[in-house]
């Protein structure tokens, strides 16, 4: 079966996201600095597109800015947060949305070009847990719609340098944004081979990790999350998925300034 990075650009911008963002976290889960830059390099093991059969490496950044209002990561795009608390931090930021050149998926499918999205987040501290709900709504580019997910974590300090965090998490993703990443068109489905094929909007997907994070030093940390996520709803049935439930892995070294 032909591969198209329709639901790649998905992986790429949403789950590996986070994944570097879990990390991050787990590098400073001792304490929520209010002004940190925190960089560093990562390399994720991911499928080629949501639901492939292959596999493939895709180096990321690592990025964890916070100065008063403001703040750039790489799962809340850049942005400010006017409410930011221990117990609550609300933001508005403006996100990265990736598109796909046409060598990259199947003759017959056109390029999906870049765009942005806005997006409205807030994350909520209890008892230990942090909480988090984002809504992008994409205003350019080649994809349309919105996509809203939905977290949950629990950091836990095992030693002065070695934090772990479980996290669950789920994304919603309304039809414009499902039809972009699944949909095959009758025109595509004769270039491709693929069945005609349409979404509808619902829940995509449902996700399980574990991050750990060893300090190496006051300042550099090296992290590594596993993940397993699954699709949901219709968007499981479209032809271009191979395999519904799919690990994914993410390293990261950070420097603290």
């Amino acid at each position: 079966m032909p591969s198209s990075s329709r639901t790649q650009t998905c992986v790429r911008r949403v789950a590996l996201a986070a994944l570097a963002t879990i990390s991050l976290q787990a590098a400073t889960v001792d304490a929520r600095e209010p002004d940190r830059v925190v960089l560093g390099v990562g390399a994720a093991v991911a499928p080629a597109y949501q639901g492939a059969d292959s596999y493939r490496v895709i180096p990321i950044p690592a990025i964890d800015i916070k100065q008063d209002w403001f703040f750039a990561s790489l799962r809340n795009g850049v942005g400010v947060t006017p409410i930011d608390g221990n117990a609550l931090t609300i933001g508005a930021s403006v996100v990265f949305v990736q598109g796909y050149r046409k060598k990259d998926v199947p003759t017959g499918i056109d390029r999906l070009s870049d765009g942005v999205g806005a997006r409205l987040f807030a994350t909520v501290r209890t008892q230990g847990l942090v909480a988090t709900v984002g809504v992008v709504k994409i205003v350019s580019g080649g994809t349309k719609g919105a996509v809203a997910d939905v977290s949950l974590s629990y950091p836990v300090r095992v030693s002065s340098r070695l934090s772990l965090i479980p996290t669950l998490g789920t994304t919603w993703a309304d039809r414009k944004y499902n039809d972009g990443y699944f949909r095959v068109t009758a025109a595509e489905a004769a270039a491709t081979g693929y069945s005609r094929f349409n979404t509808s909007a619902g829940f995509k997907d449902a996700s399980a990790a574990l991050t750990a994070s060893y300090r190496l030093t006051n300042r550099i940390s090296l992290s590594a999350t596993g993940t397993v996520t699954t699709l949901l709803g219709k968007v499981n049935d479209s032809p271009q998925v191979e395999h519904k439930t799919q690990p994914t892995g993410f390293l990261t070294a950070t420097y603290r300034l």
